[in-house]
């Protein structure tokens, strides 16, 4: 078994009073801490507003999404290798969509991940592609999670 650490640290800034912050006047700027290094975080500017999320930095969604996308990333690359494919790069522009869930609380439910992956030598067939993304995602330690729906939908990439 293995553990992760991340600490989370918020404070309300200098000169913002207690009546500020009841009514939610304050920076939902904070930072994410890791072993070996610190992330600007922030709540999505979508949620609190522009005014109160903090510029540059990275909410919650948004590290949800990349999650997903990494995990799925380093799976796959790993399944690539044991099928004999040499992938050369891999690059994915995520999307991520928050609506109301069945239970009618906000949600991400659908993460889709759009892969354009380079290979050198022989790249898989359309359907082996499909069968390492299936076997990534079933193996993906952070999609087997979660709820949210993973859609992989593979860009042809134009160079060999």
């Amino acid at each position: 078994m293995a553990s992760y650490r991340a600490t989370i640290e918020w404070s309300l800034e200098a000169g913002a009073g207690p009546e500020e912050f009841l009514k939610g006047r304050y920076s939902r700027g904070h930072t994410v801490s890791f072993a070996q290094h610190v992330v600007p975080a922030t709540a999505s500017a979508h949620v609190v507003g522009s005014k109160w999320a903090a510029p540059g930095a990275v909410d919650p969604e948004e590290m949800f999404v990349a999650a997903l996308s990494n995990c799925h990333m380093l799976t796959f690359l790993h399944m690539a290798r044991l099928k004999g494919f040499v992938v050369t790069r891999y690059r994915d522009e995520a999307v991520g969509v928050m609506e109301k869930n069945d239970e009618g609380r906000m949600a991400v439910t659908r993460v889709t991940l759009r892969p354009e992956i380079t290979y050198e030598g022989r790249r898989p067939t359309r359907e082996e592609a499909h069968a390492l993304h299936h076997e990534a995602h079933e193996e993906c330690f952070i999609a087997n999670s979660v709820k949210t729906e993973v859609v992989v939908e593979e860009v042809e990439s134009a160079a060999a």
